[in-house]
């Protein structure tokens, strides 16, 4: 080890050494030292000392926590939009499926409806669909407009289906099928601009959208009219497929492709403003039903190496790194999340308007946010180009200019924030964030210590609780052990380490029902079965689930989310993070229509408990 080489690091934001998220003392290798410096363009031979240490990392402002919160326990419930099933959406959930549900939601007593990051992809690749991998945070997924909600689009698809009624077989299946969705609704948007275009763009509104998106809106849709020019011609969606003519974003082959295609460029602008459109319309009907925040949405930790973000600026973001994280208990080679890392030097120069401007327009139309992998306010593990996770290194960020930054548009539009603060988590950066206002996010399955869970008046009140994630088994799953199963099938472990998991699942069932009998929660006939007079049982019985979520709910915290899978009794997560296609991540639908839930006895049953346990306070 080179003390220079850990002065030069030091000094340019990378961090040499970091705890463990089980504390344990960890230190990167030279190699990985110098490859990061390298992707900071420092030559780690020559270099000299940089400045982060200047960065300040207490922040000065604090984020919006209104009375109608912090005064009142709430609770609310999270969904995948995408899973939404309804009578009249086309395969895949849709901004009215979410109003109905909203308001279907606020009539049982919730406070808000939480869902999976909304941020635009690529419409001219279906298969690219993961919300956590965005084409850019600053505009919508499309996919997600309801069409029949849009003027004459009714009439548009009652057209098609009499014209190509193969358009729309087979989307009614378990597994959303993107690639289908994104033709069939693609066809139909563009149908009905086509139809309505003059009428269209002859609205104030419209103007006044396209006024105030200004260059990065006209980025975007350039950018997706490129996209999907490329994938007509048997091309890629991705920037970095692209002719290097068209790679490059003040090139005279992009500005001669906007002047030639500017009615393709119009479509998409439109799109967003239909996008925002409906967004608004949810987030105004869910809190005429009284609730008390309305939307929760989810800010992606970072955007696609080849998307529109780092197209339209390739300055702000790190081309020769990924994000990712380091290796721990459930990764042992760690993890390429395949995300391009921000500047931290473009975002001090631009005094950290990009990162307003992002969270801004998410918060725009929400009561909360969620910020995924919060800790990257403070540090990311960049991963240099061409070496493997382990290899990667902590890089980073100012933490305080970042939380004022989210502070400013927190305050702005009078949005929550919570901080999804899982894994591998700093010194002292918990306590930064509740100083700032910020929800930590607290997930029953880690709240344990000393081989026992927690009890309920140990979780912290400024704090999001919740039972499960999108990443983890729901109740039911987690109690039978199905994502073990999973695991194993999935090939991303074997069966000795399945053994060994089974049986520290069975050891976490019996300590859960020790904790729900020391606060007067166990079923009768489970406390039979913690005193070894019945076997313990596989399946998850509905009195059970509800007396698990009225442990949780009785925390202090805040917020309490309850997950739509466990309302229904779902076993399987809809991600099953490591795999790719062993699992059908961010595709799978829920088996119960919307219009079914009022006669679903354990959706029912369920926000019966939760009004009870956290009564509605408008």
């Amino acid at each position: 080890m080179s003390q220079s080489l850990d002065d030069l690091a030091e000094s340019h934001g990378i961090q040499t050494v970091f705890k463990s998220e089980m504390g344990e003392r960890k230190e990167i290798s030279d190699d990985a030292k110098r490859a990061l410096l390298k992707v900071l363009s420092v030559d780690p031979d020559k270099g000299e000392a940089g400045h982060f240490a200047k960065a300040t990392q207490t922040p000065e402002k604090i984020c919006a926590l209104p009375p109608i919160v912090s005064e009142h326990r709430r609770w609310g419930i999270a969904c995948q939009l995408y899973g939404l099933r309804s009578a009249r959406n086309l395969g895949i959930g849709d901004f009215e499926d979410l109003a109905r549900f909203a308001v279907m939601a606020a009539q049982r007593g919730a406070s808000f409806v939480g869902v999976n990051p909304l941020h635009a992809l690529f419409m001219a690749d279906g298969g690219r669909f993961s919300p956590y991998s965005p084409s850019t945070r600053r505009f919508n997924n499309p996919l997600y407009l309801a069409i029949d909600r849009i003027e004459g689009g009714q009439d548009v698809i009652d057209d098609l289906r009499r014209a190509a009624p193969d358009l729309f077989d087979g989307l009614d299946g378990e597994l959303v099928d993107y690639p289908a969705v994104c033709r069939l609704k693609g066809r139909l948007l563009r149908d009905v601009f086509d139809r309505r275009r003059d009428e269209i763009v002859a609205t104030q509104a419209f103007e006044r959208f396209v006024s105030t998106g200004g260059r990065t809106l006209h980025d975007f849709a350039l950018f997706e009219a490129i996209s999907m020019a490329e994938v007509a011609q048997g091309g890629h969606a991705g920037w970095h497929n692209w002719p290097l003519d068209l790679q490059d974003r003040s090139s005279d082959a992009v500005a001669a492709f906007d002047r030639d295609h500017a009615e393709d460029v119009l479509f998409h602008k439109w799109l967003q403003f239909e996008a925002d459109e409906q967004i608004a319309g949810v987030q105004a009907r869910a809190k005429s039903e009284g609730m008390a925040i309305g939307l929760y949405l989810d800010l992606a930790v970072g955007v696609t190496p080849d998307g529109a973000e780092t197209w339209a600026d390739p300055e702000l973001t790190v081309g020769s790194a990924r994000v990712g994280s380091p290796p721990d208990m459930f990764n042992s080679s760690g993890q390429d999340w395949g995300l391009a890392p921000l500047s931290p030097k473009a975002l001090a120069e631009r005094d950290y308007r990009p990162l307003r401007n992002a969270f801004g327009q998410l918060t725009l139309h929400a009561g909360a946010v969620r910020i995924d992998h919060a800790m990257g306010l403070a540090r990311l593990w960049w991963i240099p180009e061409g070496m493997p996770s382990s290899e990667g290194g902590y890089v980073r960020y100012p933490l305080g200019e970042m939380i004022d930054a989210v502070a400013d548009t927190s305050n702005a539009n009078h949005c929550l924030v919570i901080g999804e603060d899982l894994g591998t988590v700093p010194d002292g950066f918990r306590e930064t964030m509740e100083e700032a206002n910020i929800l930590s996010y607290r997930v029953l399955y880690f709240e344990r210590r000393h081989e026992a869970f927690i009890l309920p008046s140990h979780y912290p009140r400024m704090a999001l609780a919740c039972i499960s994630t999108h990443d983890l088994a729901p109740l039911a799953g987690w109690w039978q052990g199905t994502d073990i199963k999973l695991r194993e099938e999935a090939g991303t472990q074997d069966a000795a380490a399945s053994e060994r998991d089974f049986k520290g699942r069975q050891e976490e069932r019996i300590d859960l029902l020790v904790a729900l009998r020391l606060v007067g929660l166990i079923p009768h006939d489970y406390e039979s079965m913690l005193n070894g007079d019945a076997p313990l049982s596989n399946e998850l019985n509905q009195v059970l689930s509800e007396a698990i979520h009225r442990f949780v709910a009785r925390t202090p915290s805040l917020l309490f989310t309850v997950q739509l899978e466990d309302m229904l009794g779902a076993t399987h997560q809809p991600n099953l993070p490591g795999t790719t296609d062993q699992y059908p991540n961010w595709r799978i639908r829920q088996d119960v229509a919307l219009e079914d839930l009022d006669d679903h006895e354990r959706f029912q049953s369920l926000a019966r408990a939760m009004r009870e346990e956290r009564p509605n306070h408008s």
